[in-house]
């Protein structure tokens, strides 16, 4: 978890070989699950969070590849911060509206 900006983004380059500047969220969590951070491209620069937990881990299942990306909802990434076992979470059935491309 020492790395800054510069150093992340060349991760998702190379490591993952996807564009830190697509707006898409990067998320890094450290071995042992105490340690987070999110990489941003905001549009005029990158934002970073970060958070190391006192007591606790964050639940986090990693892709098979460690050098795969998987895909999560804003709702899973705040419930991963929150300390919300995800796995024993259920989600209730809600109307959804498939929307068709003409």
């Amino acid at each position: 978890m020492r790395k800054g900006i510069d150093s992340l983004c060349g991760v998702v380059r190379s490591e993952l070989e996807k564009n830190p500047l697509s707006g898409d969220l990067f998320i890094f969590i450290n071995h042992r699950k105490t340690q987070i951070k999110l990489l941003h491209w905001q549009g005029d620069g990158f934002a970073v969070f970060y958070k190391r937990l006192e007591r606790g881990t964050y639940e986090f299942t990693v892709a098979e590849n460690r050098h795969e990306s998987k895909i999560i909802s804003s709702h899973e990434l705040l419930s991963i911060l929150e300390g919300v076992e995800l796995k024993r979470a259920k989600k209730r059935h809600r109307y959804s509206q498939n929307i068709v491309e003409k």
